[in-house]
């Protein structure tokens, strides 16, 4: 049987058939870390089912595309009206279409599309400023000084440098001719000679100097002529760039967001000193919540999702839930979401807190631990229990720096701890020149197609969304992992990881992009789905102990490999 379409006429839209009201959750979602509820779930997939008739997007949202605006942001959000009525709204990030206002989505808080208003015209505008610089630069009088200022300059460059040459090769005659004389002039002729070559010694400055003077002339000229059509070029850049920053502050100006107590903050007086990031205010979940405070509507819960092609940069699946984004959102969020009850961060819960840190090698220089899941390398802002922490209380005799390198709070396995200074230094310079050798072991979601291959994906932080990282072919640090399969089954695949670097996430990324294993792992709750843990284990580390040079190696099998 064929799915009935789905036709949004109005942006408050009712909930499926199938939600029990009586299960809408007590609190609001948390919105940088959650599971969604069944309730947003189900409104995402009908929403989900929309997108895939509505046609005037298809060629936007296809699955297949490869270049333009690779898939989309949505976000849903269930509310309750003033008479106590259940609905939820919708709503994308950015644009659709070349639009950013279409019907039974949520409408942004300023339209950049409208042909009226001042981002087109300003835009305009500054498009007419490029076709002046782009004609300047590219007019035959401007790309000819442009070649006579550089051909001059090399030209002069050569000359300087053949009259100094001549000048030296004069010099060095001279000083022939001077030693030969010594031997057969007489003392009043040879003094004379003397004399005829020091007028020609001055004389050959001066020319030189004067013919470099006259080479440096002709250089300046012509970087002249070229620098008065640069100062055209350069004062309508500066126009352009002035035009740009109006019509940015306008826009930030537009952009004043409501909480549930009815307080209005602009987006410059959220993000302070900070200038705003471009598009702050124009993703999913503020445009959601702005248009439910301004109509009364009590936030319930909420969940986004992207529908689409991955794009090449961060980790987004299509029909996979995701947080908010930090750089943008968080600031938006911390006021627009005060005066409601929010779930507590789910973070914080999975953080542990043991009794004890297994030690499962300890001497007088260095401590090798069995790191749990859930637990920090070093102290955090908020929190400063961490392995640091406990070794310096289980091991009172350690001096020093201490932590020689880290895991992911998410990850578990073995690391090593220097108990003094000399130690650190000689285990920091092991990691340094990558003479360490690590094994981790992973459970990933999918099938791996290779049996084991390298994996090279340069990564940076997300400035967007700290602390993600993204593939950067510009920015990036140099990122190779190793990996091979050792089984597959049940829909999932167990891998070891050899890092060759040791970048941020760097596991966690190769796994999970889509041009490197395109299979998260089990549990990432960043670039997958959130499990009860995350099934990444360092289970084998190979160093030099630092005062006996001996190779050492340590193992530490995954609790969850145990399981399988």
């Amino acid at each position: 049987m064929s799915v009935p379409p789905i036709s949004y006429n109005s942006i408050l839209h009712p909930l499926p058939a199938g939600i029990d009201i009586a299960q809408l959750p007590a609190q609001f979602t948390y919105p940088f870390n959650y599971t969604p509820h069944a309730a947003s779930v189900a409104v995402a997939e009908e929403l989900q089912q929309y997108l895939a008739q509505k046609s005037e997007w298809a060629e936007e949202l296809s699955l297949n595309r490869t270049g333009g605006h690779i898939g989309k942001m949505f976000g849903v959000l269930i509310v309750e009206t003033p008479t106590g009525e259940k609905g939820y709204l919708t709503a994308f990030s950015g644009a659709i279409g070349g639009k950013n206002d279409w019907q039974g989505f949520v409408p942004t808080l300023y339209d950049r599309f409208d042909p009226e208003g001042f981002f087109k015209i300003g835009e305009e505008e500054i498009n007419k400023i490029n076709r002046k610089v782009e004609a300047f630069e590219q007019s035959e009088e401007y790309q000819q000084a442009k070649v006579r200022a550089v051909r001059t300059r090399e030209e002069s460059e050569l000359k300087i440098e053949a009259i100094k040459q001549e000048v030296k090769a004069r010099k060095a005659q001279r000083a022939l001719e001077r030693t030969a004389a010594a031997e057969r002039l007489s003392p009043e002729d040879f003094e004379a000679l003397l004399n005829r070559f020091s007028f020609a010694s001055q004389h050959d400055r001066r020319w030189m100097k004067g013919a470099i003077k006259e080479e440096k002339r002709k250089v300046a000229i012509a970087q002249e002529q070229l620098q008065q059509l640069s100062s055209a070029i350069k004062n309508l850049k500066e126009e352009r760039r002035e035009r740009s920053n109006k019509i940015q502050q306008q826009i930030f100006d537009c952009y004043n967001f409501l909480n549930i107590r009815g307080e209005r903050k602009s987006v410059r007086e959220i993000f302070g000193e900070e200038l705003p990031p471009a598009g702050a205010g124009d993703c999913a979940g503020p445009r959601l919540l702005q248009y439910a405070f301004a109509r009364q509507l009590k936030p319930i819960c909420m969940a986004e999702f992207w529908y689409g092609t991955s794009p090449k940069t961060v980790i987004r699946k299509h029909l996979r839930y995701y947080p908010a984004c930090r750089g943008k959102c968080k600031p938006i969020f911390e006021h627009m979401l005060q005066g409601l009850d929010i779930e507590p961060n789910p973070m914080h819960g999975r953080m542990i807190n043991p009794e004890k840190i297994k030690l499962i090698y300890e001497d007088d220089d260095i401590v090798v631990v069995n790191k749990p899941s859930g637990f920090l390398s070093v102290p955090g802002k908020e929190i400063s229990d961490s392995i640091q922490e406990r070794v310096k209380q289980q091991c009172p005799d350690a001096t020093g720096p201490m932590i020689v390198h880290r895991l992911d709070m998410d990850t578990s396995g073995v690391m090593v701890v220097a108990k003094n200074d000399a130690a650190y230094k000689h285990l920091q310079m092991q990691f340094i020149k990558r003479t360490v050798n690590k094994r981790y072991t992973a459970i990933l979601e999918g099938y791996v197609k290779k049996t084991d291959g390298y994996i090279d994906l340069p990564l940076r932080v997300d400035l967007d969304n700290r602390p993600n990282q993204m593939v950067c072919f510009e920015h990036g640090k140099h990122a190779r992992t190793h990996f091979e399969v050792i089984w597959r089954k049940n829909g999932q695949t167990k891998v070891h990881f050899h890092p060759i670097t040791g970048r941020t996430h760097q596991l966690r990324m190769h796994a999970s992009h889509a041009d490197g294993l395109n299979c998260p792992i089990v549990g990432d709750d960043l670039y997958g789905q959130r499990a009860h843990r995350l099934h990444l284990h360092a289970e084998m580390l190979e160093i030099v102990h630092p005062v006996r040079k001996e190779p050492m190696t340590f193992h530490i099998p995954a609790d969850f490999s145990k399981k399988e």
